[in-house]
């Protein structure tokens, strides 16, 4: 859930990433990897994480499964993750190599995607919702219709995260739907109103937490530790959990099966899992983590924020979207590549 590395960047380092010793190959979401967890694992170990970023779970899947990608760990969201497992594009962990995996949460062990954590480890979680200037606009915005009926005072200034699975399933709660659908009538009317809503759209963008922050765009569908690092630059700025329903997740690091490092690999999954390690990552990217332990690491802002605490209103109409049937996604990618003409 995330800074968006350039097209020339990605393409230069898909086919030249190679296995070396004391090297490791990290292919996560853009603006999620802490630099100072990475300069502390290499300080501990030798072995140096290049990370190459990604701005949804659709990139990421498709650049592993063309093949020859080069990297060694992915950090998938919770609803992917069976459809890694399906393609097999990423392998069981070994629990031998991972001392520390008796760290995870209970609650995050036995996952609907991932029943006893056998393919992954968590990364962090989180929600997805809607950031707005609300020095900009005063009105309610815990609710979808900010940018599926945008109000006067945000259009032309609304940007939309290019996340299929997060925009389409949004779209499906407003309308009345649930997430992974196949009911083609309903499936209709979520594409008639993002379609309808685009043209007050600014952008579809991936940049909120730098753009928001600068005051270049006024609001977007956006992840809530993103929105947590806006506010703290921008005070304006505020999280709304859309009433109709929103999505939660988790993201999680998976070994590929293709991977060259995989030693220095299990050296960093362990590494997470290690309670201090993971606050780390909390700690830059200001969302909540599955590790047990890693509260007492935590700053102390993430303990009462309203991005990372869910409010009790609110809760109810969060969910952790399914893994969607072959078709739903058929439906569903139609309706994204519609929206992208």
């Amino acid at each position: 859930m995330k800074h968006l590395i350039s097209a020339t960047l990605l393409l230069m380092a898909s086919t030249t990433l190679a296995s070396a010793e004391g090297q490791l190959q990290l292919f996560n979401w853009g603006n999620y990897t802490s630099p100072e967890l990475l300069e502390k694992f290499k300080k501990e170990t030798g072995i140096t994480v290049t990370v190459t970023d990604y701005d949804s779970n659709d990139a990421a899947l498709a650049k592993v499964e063309a093949g020859g990608s080069g990297f060694d760990l992915v950090v998938p969201s919770a609803n992917y993750v069976p459809i890694w497992v399906a393609k097999d594009l990423i392998v069981p962990l070994d629990d031998s190599k991972l001392p520390h995996k008796g760290n995870i949460a209970p609650e995050w062990v036995d996952v609907a995607w991932d029943k006893g954590r056998t393919h992954t480890i968590p990364w962090q979680w989180g929600s997805t919702g809607i950031a707005v200037n609300t020095k900009v606009y005063g009105g309610d915005i815990n609710t979808s219709a900010v940018f599926l009926n945008v109000p006067d005072e945000l259009k032309g200034k609304i940007n939309v995260v290019p996340e299929m699975n997060d925009v389409v399933n949004l779209a499906l709660w407003y309308v009345g739907g649930e997430p992974c659908t196949e009911d083609t009538e309903v499936l209709k009317k979520a594409r008639d109103a993002l379609l309808a809503a685009k043209p007050d759209w600014l952008s579809m963008d991936y940049g909120a937490t730098e753009k928001m922050s600068n005051n270049d765009w006024a609001a977007s569908v956006n992840w809530n530790g993103s929105t947590m690092r806006i506010r703290l630059a921008n005070p304006d700025v505020k999280y709304g959990y859309p009433k109709e329903g929103y999505p939660l997740f988790m993201d999680s690091v998976a070994l590929l099966k293709d991977a060259k490092n995989v030693e220095e690999a299990y050296k960093f999954l362990d590494f997470i899992m290690v309670p201090e390690n993971a606050a780390m990552i909390s700690s830059f990217a200001r969302y909540a983590n599955g590790i047990s332990g890693s509260d007492a690491f935590m700053p102390e802002d993430m303990k009462t924020a309203p991005e990372v605490m869910i409010p009790e209103e609110f809760k109810a109409s969060g969910h952790f979207l399914p893994t969607c049937s072959p078709k739903a996604q058929e439906y569903m990618t139609a309706i994204w590549t519609e929206l992208q003409k």
